[in-house]
Order: C-alpha cells, then sequence, then structure tokens
C-alpha cells in the first residue's frame, strides 16, 4: 500500500473518472458507493456485484493510479474515515436556509482542502518564476472561467506586470499569435477540453511561448498539452456542478501564484502597488 495524503484520494479518483469507458466508470461508482466497503471487502464481491471479471476491477484500480484492487479499497477506507470526505452533502427539498449555507460552504471547503493536499509545489513554483519573468501574460478562459482569467490579470496589472485576457475565440487565436518565447499563456478550462481554450493554448506554444493550464483534471487534453499544468479539484453536485466550487478553488490557486511572483520582486510589487493606488486616487477626485 503506497502512503497517501489520505485528503487526495478522492481528488484522485474524481481527477480520472471522465476518462475512464462508461462501463469502467459505473464499476468505480459502485465500489465508492458501497456503505458495506471495508477492509474485508473480497475483489470478487465487487467484480461479481458489478457484473464484471476480477482482472476488470484490478484494471481499473490501476487506471485511477492505485497499485490494484487492494490499494483501491485501502484507500477508499481510509479516505471515507477523514473530515474532508464528510464535509459534501447533497442539497435536498427539505433543507432550511441554515442547511443550504452549510452544505454550500462545506463543498466549498472541500475543495479547497482537497485542492491544496494534490498541488504539486514544484510545478506551483516553475508557473510562478514563467509568471514573474514573462514579457507578456495572456489569460484565456470563457464563460466562468474567464471570470477568474480577468481576476488574476487585474492583480499582475497592479503590481506592474503585463497582462491580457480573452475570452473570445478569434481574440484568443490572435493574442496567441503575436506571442513568442519570452512570453506566458494561462489557460483556464474546468474540464480541460473546451476546444477554443486548446486551439489558442496550442497556437501560443506554436509561436515558442510556455502554456500553463489551470483545470479540474490532470489526464485532460489541456494538461497534456500545458509545460505545467495546476490542477483543482471539487465534488460534484446535481444542483451545483463541479464548476462552482472548482473555482473557488482555481481562484486561490492564482492568488497564490500572484503573491509567490509578487514576492519575487517584493519591493518592486510593493513600491508599483502604491503608485497605482495613487493614481486611481488621484483620477477619482479629479
Amino acid at each position: 500500500m503506497e502512503q497517501y495524503d489520505p485528503r487526495s484520494i478522492g481528488a484522485q479518483i474524481r481527477m480520472r473518472l471522465p476518462f475512464l469507458t462508461p462501463l469502467e466508470g459505473r464499476v468505480v461508482e459502485g465500489m465508492t458507493g458501497r456503505t458495506d466497503l471495508d477492509r474485508t471487502t473480497a475483489l470478487r464481491q465487487v467484480a461479481e456485484d458489478a457484473g464484471v471479471s476480477d482482472a476488470m476491477v484490478v484494471k481499473i484500480a490501476k487506471k485511477l493510479g492505485f497499485a490494484g484492487f487492494r490499494d483501491f479499497r485501502e484507500a477508499l477506507v481510509v479516505y471515507r474515515q477523514t473530515d474532508v470526505a464528510s464535509l459534501h452533502s447533497e442539497i435536498s427539498p427539505d433543507d432550511s436556509s441554515a442547511d443550504i449555507i452549510r452544505k454550500v460552504f462545506q463543498t466549498s471547503m472541500q475543495a479547497l482542502e482537497e485542492t491544496m493536499s494534490i498541488l504539486n509545489v514544484e510545478a506551483f513554483d516553475r508557473a510562478a518564476d514563467l509568471l514573474h519573468r514573462a514579457r507578456q501574460r495572456d489569460f484565456y478562459g470563457v464563460g466562468g472561467s474567464a471570470q477568474i482569467a480577468r481576476d488574476v490579470a487585474h492583480k499582475f496589472l497592479r503590481i506592474g506586470l503585463r497582462a491580457g485576457v480573452q475570452d473570445d475565440p478569434h481574440m484568443m487565436l490572435m493574442s496567441a499569435s503575436l506571442l513568442g518565447p519570452d512570453d506566458v499563456a494561462v489557460a483556464f478550462s474546468h474540464s480541460g477540453t473546451t476546444s477554443n481554450v486548446i486551439e489558442a493554448a496550442r497556437l501560443a506554444r506554436e509561436q515558442g511561448a510556455r502554456v500553463i493550464a489551470i483545470t479540474n483534471y490532470a489526464t485532460a487534453p489541456l494538461s497534456e498539452l500545458a509545460d505545467i499544468a495546476l490542477c483543482s479539484t471539487a465534488q460534484g453536485s446535481p444542483l451545483l456542478g463541479e464548476n462552482a466550487a472548482a473555482r473557488i478553488a482555481q481562484l486561490n490557486i492564482m492568488d497564490a501564484i500572484f503573491v509567490a511572483v509578487a514576492q519575487r520582486d517584493l519591493d518592486r510589487s510593493e513600491a508599483q502597488l502604491d503608485r497605482t493606488r495613487k493614481a486611481v486616487e488621484t483620477k477619482r477626485r479629479r
């Protein structure tokens, strides 16, 4: 049994689940949904209940990143014992306003806890270095992802670092075509499969720019294309979906990236921030 951060186990499964076949997905959902799962649950029992072979269950466990069935079973047992696993609760028609507030906040708390547990510090540092040294920083995203892109671009501009945001497919491509080896494109896509964002990221790479992906899935096409992928993770919900909680986690990733970039030249960042603040205040008084 490998040693896992217990908080990361649910994230590890969810990040790979969309890229399994429908049959494999049903097997995983059947196993994760078992209320009687413990360290004595047999491989044959799981396979028979799912209507598949023992070998199929072992293969699925390995596709999820585990050494085999026993490793997968142990990880699920450990995860269920964590406080993080109990944070997510589905919304029901009988929920009071207090219940709704608690459940929505807890879903976000779970996303933050699990995202922090899977965030690769080495990749984080590499991303911060690239963004600090870049001549131009392009941020691409559509829909809710565009809001995250705008937020972080605003922060970079406040400390005097050139940043642009594009959420229109044609503008993304035009902007990407102007990038070069000294530039960085940051591509946001919850699913990692948004074609417009992938096309812009691919063009940016063809121009020699470095690409950072911000997504919910480590094995998504956007992640595979990027030089660096920083992943959030969020539990799905019929009403909220994954996107709402994932956006909060991605905002926190980018806030941490911003702080790390500013820290690399803290005196200059603070001085520029002060100049920006004074310029805005002077404009408002006119």
